[in-house]
């Protein structure tokens, strides 16, 4: 028969195997510990993470419990002495040769891991990775495809005015696609400040520094979507620069080649005749216009088109925003204004996105202007300049947050 204190025992054994599989849950939600993975770099990233641990927690246990056992049994109020000695090279060398032995142990696999880190050669597919304020460059060397991708997180989110999905903040509008069972190479660089490119369960992360292209690659054997974020603060939106990976397998890799390789050369067609393009209605342009300006826009000009003087002036009211003439506002987003923050957008934007984009700020906040701005508009200036634009140093320009 069990008695009341034999039932305790066995209701306080239940509550804290319950308890440990709660918190084993939940630390599998949060991923308090280092990803697994799916290549095998980030398998052998593991499991070197998972042996310090190992070795730590070994240490840990044995000196503090020598330490906790030498507090209670050799306390004062059992009238232990304290010892007299003060050297002993016996054991001396012996605590010296053990971590020794353990330091060698944990570098030598460390090593080789590094050495297969560094070994980027003989690679299936290159991805040039450009990092911007607040987005990221994909450039496919070999295949001639090129593309940004952006947050698409809708504002409202960020606001609190609409329920966070379950990828909030880590959702793009155009992930990287790549094939699995290939060799990835990355080259990895940043157009204006430091950032980092940081896939955990790819076992990449590689810091994007002006001047400088760093290497990477990955082998993703298993099809899926893989997150990441920047991890290098870079400006005021370094929450919002997220980064998804697509693997897919190589047949559907070389369709989806095909795909964009269709749409670059639509581009390079209407390249050719710019003045070809399609005429917007007001609500195509405005709707466009906000979605594009909450997107890249509103982190300094701000939502309310207030802007943050001096830094990010105001476009409620201004003389860009309802003044003439309306090229002056069209070319400051393909050419952006040297010296300061602002970037230029001609190769990062389309007719129709730019078009929308001042169509909006023209309209929205009060200004009223009533001005429609077509593609063809902002076609005929883009191919009618010679400014070639470049990305302004916003360390130079005072433009860091």
């Amino acid at each position: 028969m069990l008695n009341r204190l034999n039932i305790c025992k066995l209701i306080a054994l239940f509550s804290a195997l319950t308890s440990a599989q709660s918190l084993w849950a939940a630390a599998d939600e949060w991923q308090l510990n280092m990803y697994k993975g799916v290549t095998p770099l980030s398998n052998d990233m593991y499991y070197l993470h998972m042996v310090a641990m190992a070795v730590c927690a070994v240490i840990g246990v044995v000196v503090f419990g020598v330490m906790i056992y030498s507090l209670i049994h050799h306390r004062k109020s059992k009238g232990y002495q304290p010892a007299t000695f003060h050297d002993n090279p016996k054991l001396e060398i012996i605590w010296t040769i053990i971590p020794f032995l353990i330091l060698v142990g944990l570098a030598v696999p460390a090593t080789r891991v590094l050495i297969r880190m560094d070994d980027t050669q003989l690679s299936d597919v290159t991805v040039k990775v450009v990092g911007y304020q607040w987005k990221w460059q994909y450039q496919y060397l070999d295949q001639g495809i090129s593309y940004f991708s952006s947050l698409s997180t809708p504002y409202e989110q960020i606001e609190n005015k609409q329920k966070k999905n379950q990828w909030y903040l880590l959702e793009v509008d155009n992930p990287l696609v790549v094939p699995v069972n290939k060799k990835i190479r990355f080259l990895v660089t940043s157009n204006d400040v430091v950032h980092s490119w940081w896939v955990p369960e790819l076992g990449v992360k590689r810091d994007a520094i002006p001047g400088f292209m760093h290497e990477a690659w990955a082998r993703i054997e298993k099809p899926g979507v893989y997150r990441g974020q920047c991890a290098e603060l870079c400006g005021i939106n370094h929450g919002f620069m997220p980064i998804v990976v697509k693997a897919v397998s190589e047949e559907e890799f070389d369709r989806w080649v095909g795909e964009q390789t269709k749409v670059e050369d639509i581009y390079a067609e209407k390249a050719d005749k710019p003045r070809e393009q399609k005429t917007m209605t007001r609500d195509e342009l405005m709707t466009l216009g906000k979605q594009k300006y909450d997107l890249i826009c509103s982190a300094c000009h701000q939502p309310n088109g207030t802007g943050l003087p001096p830094m990010y002036p105001p476009l409620k009211g201004s003389s860009v925003a309802v003044g003439k003439p309306i090229s002056r506002h069209i070319e400051l987003l393909l050419n952006g204004v040297p010296g300061s923050a602002m970037q230029p957008y001609k190769e990062q934007l389309t007719d129709e996105e730019i078009a929308a984009i001042v169509t909006y700020e023209r309209n929205a906040w009060g200004n009223n202007t009533n001005d429609l701005i077509q593609p063809a508009d902002v076609a005929a200036l883009r191919h009618g300049t010679d400014i070639k634009p470049t990305m302004v140093n916003k360390a130079k320009a005072g433009g860091l947050q």
